[in-house]
């Protein structure tokens, strides 16, 4: 069994910053790349950033200078560090951890967390 856990998110004024953690645990042998994604009402699931097991990141451009992405492969956490937050990030945010087996490979979804950014 794996699982996949965000925290972090929260009510925030415009201008201000959350940071968002997500841990995966259970039977991992090894997380390939992990990612950030954020679904607002009425609106499809788009892609935030993403950072591969080697750190390799890639941001959505209406993110770009504003949010960073680490992760610590020792504790199987990701983070989003989210700075100068506007309405429009207004969403939730779901964390997707590609998770490698001995002889399997499977992406795995938290069940997300609120980000409401107020104006």
């Amino acid at each position: 069994q794996v699982q996949v856990v965000e925290s972090g998110g929260g009510l925030v004024q415009a201008g201000g910053s959350l940071r968002l953690s997500c841990a995966a645990s259970g039977s991992i042998g090894s997380i390939n790349a992990m990612g950030w994604y954020r679904q607002a009402p009425g609106k499809e699931r788009e892609l935030v950033a993403t950072i591969t097991s080697g750190g390799s990141t890639n941001f959505a451009d209406l993110v770009k200078g504003r949010f960073t992405i680490s992760r610590d492969n020792a504790k199987n956490t990701m983070y989003l560090q989210m700075n100068s937050l506007k309405p429009l990030d207004t969403a939730v945010y779901y964390c997707a951890a590609e998770i490698q087996g001995s002889t399997w490979r499977q992406t795995y979804w938290g069940q997300g967390t609120q980000v409401t950014v107020s104006s």
